[in-house]
């Protein structure tokens, strides 16, 4: 029975028309792969193997840890360190690099990950995710630094997230465009679903936590004020508004019938540039849009050309269709 495209021969095909490819990066993608088919098992079971509810520790964000925020972000590790095709690792959850064990070879890769994004929405059943992103080490079979990980979006190999939800999905770009897969239980494998992803260009949905909105910088104020007036405003038509506080949920949804997203800079903490972690969440979703066709933007500069500064570095995020963002950033521009 033909079961369609699985995600190893879309990677393998997509091998053969790269120069001199050696099959370490289709290697590293299966190990990935397999950590987030055991992640999503994990979520899947939730309570019935009591992996539900919060921690008494923090991440270095500052964060309350849940009990999936460290099991999951250990089934990257585990899955990921062995095979030599890493010099390091780096995730949201950890404060600082995860270093190849000396028992295991290095490789020439460096894996950015966010373990469980939008875990706050674990013990309510909403859809939460993964996210990562795939860089080339500065020094193949060196054991990484936290330098060689501060490389700007724009150098990134691959980037990707896994959707946890009704179905299982992995949404990825090799910088060749954007392909989603489906998790077929049955048979143990992902399958292309969603081939050559584009985000429409004009939308009616926005996404933005309104609860932030008397933080907010004018420019945002403007466009969200006007989308709210309606018919009756300056825009002349309806606009819906969507919040799932999962930045893998919302890209989601912008990937299949556009909108924009929004976590803008604010005044709520002045300290903070940002909500969101450039190099986890902010460098990987940018990949994905543009590859997309989409826009993302602080609203002052592309983020996929930022030069991290530091493996936690927070940043404000504007991303969607084209025309609606290009609008934002307009406002920011006047």
């Amino acid at each position: 029975m033909h079961i369609g495209t699985t995600l190893t021969q879309f990677i393998i095909e997509e091998q053969r028309h790269t120069t001199g490819a050696t099959g370490d990066f289709t290697s590293l993608l299966n190990d990935l792969v397999t950590s987030i088919k055991v992640i999503s098992n994990a979520v899947n079971k939730g309570a019935l193997v009591g992996t539900m509810g919060a921690l008494e520790s923090e991440n270095i964000q500052g964060e309350t840890q849940k009990k999936l925020d460290v099991i999951t972000n250990d089934i990257v590790m585990r899955h990921n360190e062995w095979a030599g095709h890493l010099a390091g690792m780096a995730s949201e959850e950890m404060d600082d690099v995860y270093s190849i064990p000396a028992k295991y070879p290095l490789g020439k890769y460096l894996l950015v990950f966010d373990p469980l994004d939008g875990s706050s929405n674990v013990d309510i059943n909403i859809s939460v995710g993964t996210i990562f992103s795939i860089l080339h080490a500065p020094v193949s079979g060196r054991a990484a630094t936290a330098e060689d990980f501060l490389q700007p979006g724009t150098k990134q190999v691959c980037a990707g997230y896994a959707l946890y939800g009704s179905s299982t999905m992995l949404v990825l770009t090799t910088g060749h465009g954007v392909n989603g897969f489906t998790l077929d239980r049955d048979v143990g494998e992902f399958l292309l679903t969603h081939p050559g992803m584009k985000i429409p260009e004009n939308t009616g949905e926005f996404a933005i936590n309104a609860s932030n909105r008397r933080f907010w910088e004018p420019p945002v104020q403007r466009y969200v004020e006007e989308c709210l007036a309606g018919t009756e405003g300056p825009r002349g038509r309806d606009f819906n508004m969507r919040w799932v506080a999962s930045m893998v949920a919302e890209v989601h949804r912008i990937l299949n019938r556009g909108g924009i997203f929004m976590y803008p800079r604010d005044t709520k903490d002045p300290a903070k540039p940002g909500k969101l972690r450039l190099m986890y969440e902010a460098n990987p979703m940018s990949m994905i849009v543009e590859q997309a066709g989409g826009v993302s933007s602080t609203g002052y500069e592309r983020i996929l050309d930022i030069q991290p500064s530091g493996l936690h570095q927070r940043v404000p995020v504007i991303l969607g269709s084209k025309n609606e963002v290009e609008r934002v950033l307009g406002y920011h521009n006047g």
